[in-house]
C-alpha cells in the first residue's frame, strides 16, 4: 500500500480506501451481512488500508452498524469517515438536511452505530439549498470543538459552493473542510472542469467515490450482453450517468492496456485515477476479498506515459468555458510560464492555442 496526506491535514491515509455502500441490504449494492462485512474489513486492514468511509444513509444506518461491529478491537487502526445530510426517515422531514438539528443529532447517532466516541472525518453528503450555509458551517465547527470529529469534509458540492464555504470558515475561524469526496472515473471526468483546479489551489484533498463507475470499468459488461445476475449493474442499474457508446470505446482501450500488463481492466482504471492530480485517496467498494485484493493492487501498477496518453485521449471530456479561456490566457498568451517552467513546454505545452489550432 502507498500513503498520502489527507487533504489539508497532517493525517496520513492509504492511497486506496474501503467504501461501504455494499454493507447491508438497503442499497442493493452487495447485501453483505455481518460475517461478510467483517471479513472484508479485516482483508482491507491486512493489505494496509487504513481509511474506511461510510455514511448514515447507507442502508439507513445498517452499514454503520455492521462496520461498528467489524471494527471492534481495531478501531484505533482506522481513519474512520462518515457523512450526514441525506434523509434518514420517510416521515420526519427534519431528519434530512444540513441544518443544526440534523447535524448534531446525526453525529450522535452515527457514533452510537459505529461504537466509537469520535470519527476522524465527518462529511456533508451534499449541499443544502434550504439551510443557510453559515448555520451548516457553525454546526460542523461545533462537532469538531466537541471532539466528536477530528476533521470535516464535503461531498458533491459545486466548486463555487465549496469556495464560498472555505471563505466563510476562514473569515470566522471555523474548522475548515480538508477534503472533498467527489465522483471521478474514466467515464466521468466532470470535476476536471473546475474542481481539480480548486483543489490544487486550496489544498483540498479529493476523495474519489465510484472510480469504476458503478462497476462498469471492471469490464464485466459487454456492448450487447445484459449484466450478469449478481453484478452491481444487474442489482442497482447504471449507478452513475455516462454516455454508454463512449464508455464502450473507453473500455476497448482499457482492455487493451490490461492485456499488455496482464492485469484486470479494473486495475488499469483505478491506476489511472490514482495518477491524477489532487487525488488523496480512491475508495473501492468490493464485495469479496478477492475483488478487493485485485482493486488494491492498482497502487502498484505504474502506467507508462503512452498508456496514460491513450486513456486520456479516449476519455477526453473536452474543456468547457471559461476553463479553456483561463488556460489559453495563462499558458498560450502569457510568456511567464515558459520561463518559470520550461519543461512543461518541451512537447508544445500543456495547452493548445485554439485560435489557429497551433501549439505554443
Amino acid at each position: 500500500m502507498k500513503y498520502r496526506k489527507l487533504g489539508n491535514s497532517g493525517l496520513i491515509v492509504s492511497a486506496m480506501g474501503l467504501g461501504s455502500m455494499q454493507f447491508g441490504r438497503g442499497m442493493k449494492m452487495g447485501n453483505l451481512d455481518q460475517a461478510a462485512t467483517s471479513r472484508l474489513v479485516r482483508a482491507a486492514l491486512d493489505r494496509g488500508v487504513n481509511l474506511i468511509d461510510t455514511a448514515d444513509v447507507y442502508s439507513r444506518g445498517e452499514s454503520e452498524s455492521l462496520l461498528g461491529v467489524a471494527l471492534e478491537g481495531v478501531r484505533d487502526q482506522v481513519v474512520l469517515a462518515t457523512k450526514v445530510r441525506l434523509p434518514m426517515s420517510d416521515d420526519d422531514v427534519n431528519r434530512s438536511g444540513a441544518h443544526r438539528v440534523n447535524i448534531l443529532r446525526g453525529i450522535d447517532e452515527s457514533l452510537r452505530r459505529l461504537r466509537t466516541d469520535h470519527v476522524d472525518l465527518y462529511q456533508l453528503h451534499g449541499w443544502d439549498s434550504n439551510t443557510p450555509l453559515e448555520e451548516t458551517l457553525r454546526a460542523m465547527d461545533d462537532v469538531v470543538r466537541q471532539g466528536k470529529a477530528r476533521y470535516i469534509g464535503l461531498s458533491n458540492y459545486l466548486a463555487w459552493q465549496a469556495a464560498t464555504a472555505l471563505g466563510i470558515q476562514r473569515q470566522h475561524d471555523l474548522a475548515p473542510f480538508i477534503t472533498a469526496q467527489m465522483y471521478y472515473s474514466l467515464v466521468g471526468r466532470d470535476i476536471e472542469h473546475e474542481w481539480l483546479s480548486l483543489a490544487g489551489y486550496t489544498g483540498l484533498g479529493i476523495v474519489v467515490w465510484s472510480p469504476l463507475a458503478g462497476g462498469f470499468l471492471s469490464g464485466k459488461y459487454g456492448r450487447e450482453s445484459a449484466p450478469r445476475p449478481g453484478t452491481r449493474f444487474a442489482e442497482a442499474g447504471q449507478f452513475v450517468p455516462f454516455d454508454r457508446d463512449k464508455g464502450d470505446r473507453v473500455m476497448d482501450v482499457v482492455k487493451q492496456i490490461a492485456a499488455r500488463h496482464a492485469v484486470s481492466p479494473a486495475r488499469v482504471a483505478l491506476a489511472w485515477t490514482l495518477s491524477r492530480p489532487a487525488i488523496t485517496t480512491v475508495l473501492v467498494a468490493a464485495r469479496t476479498p478477492e475483488h478487493l485484493e485485485d482493486n488494491l493492487a492498482a497502487v502498484e501498477l505504474e502506467l507508462p506515459p503512452e498508456d496514460l496518453r491513450a486513456l486520456n485521449e479516449v476519455s477526453d471530456p473536452g474543456i468547457q468555458y471559461p476553463r479553456w479561456m483561463v488556460l489559453q490566457l495563462d499558458q498560450a498568451e502569457d510568456p511567464r510560464p515558459r520561463i518559470l517552467d520550461p519543461a512543461a513546454f518541451v512537447h508544445g505545452g500543456p495547452w493548445r492555442d485554439l485560435r489557429g489550432g497551433r501549439s505554443d
